[in-house]
């Protein structure tokens, strides 16, 4: 079962992957410009990001600085995003998707159990983004290595990692919901709202006291806090999100097992 879906999966995750991996080599390309004219090209940012755009790309602190520039261009926002949106597709192709389609019915009535059956899409959906993670974890070590980005393997790494948990907590975010509903576009709403709520709230509201608690559910909390392209492996914050996305899966399995699919 995880073979196949994997075979499903190929394309897909090869177009991801390229993707991806575009993007980031592109754009890390950009930093020698950077640092050969800091001034110009810093003024140039804060121009194109005024006030709360700035708040939402972190701040956007001296891009001059390597470690800085490769956290607000691809750690920030847009390969988390692009990271949870692979997801939530290969969560939705998991339950909800061949639901919809009317394949999925076919596949309860065979001698398969139910608890399994999720568990092995989850597990495939784990390995396809752990593929992912992998190509992209190099690509973005080599063009920061070749743009003299100057940030030790040990911290692109950590942050790298950041990315696939949090990936894989909007994936099984997708997948549970599937999981109770059979419907995707359900599915994607929640994780799309859950995603979009949990950034600006680490984001633009960090100095509103009125919605500043709400970082605590937050996922962006556990994957951003803990500034592991400066600091390291953020342990705790991270286990934080691998124990949320286990009692997720479990959720899914269990709400899966006792639903009714037409059969």
């Amino acid at each position: 079962m995880i073979a196949r879906s994997l075979r499903d999966h190929r394309r897909a995750l090869i177009w991801w992957t390229v993707g991806i991996s575009t993007f980031m080599a592109l754009y890390i390309s950009l930093f020698r410009s950077f640092s050969e004219d800091p001034r110009t090209f810093n003024q140039q940012a804060m121009a194109k990001y005024p006030g709360p755009l700035r708040d939402l790309m972190g701040g956007m602190p001296d891009l001059a600085s390597g470690v800085n520039f490769l956290q607000t261009v691809v750690y920030q926002l847009f390969v988390p995003m692009l990271f949870v949106v692979l997801a939530t597709m290969l969560a939705n192709r998991a339950i909800a998707q061949p639901e919809e389609a009317g394949t999925l019915e076919l596949v309860v009535t065979l001698p398969v159990d139910r608890r399994r059956l999720v568990l092995q899409r989850f597990c495939a959906l784990a390995l396809a983004l752990l593929a992912v993670f992998a190509v992209t974890l190099a690509v973005a070590w080599a063009a920061g290595d070749a743009a003299g980005i100057g940030v030790p393997f040990d911290r692109v790494l950590a942050a790298h990692a950041g990315v696939l948990l949090l990936a894989l907590f909007f994936g099984a975010v997708a997948l549970t919901v599937g999981a109770v509903t059979g419907r995707r576009m359900i599915a994607s709403s929640v994780v799309g709202v859950w995603a979009a709520a949990g950034y600006i709230v680490v984001t633009l509201g960090r100095n509103v006291a009125a919605i500043s608690w709400l970082k605590w559910v937050s996922p962006f909390h556990y994957y951003a806090e803990g500034r592991p392209l400066y600091e390291g492996l953020p342990v705790g914050d991270y286990l934080v999100l691998a124990g949320a996305t286990a009692v997720l899966v479990l959720t899914a399995i269990l709400s899966f097992d006792r639903r009714d699919v037409g059969v």
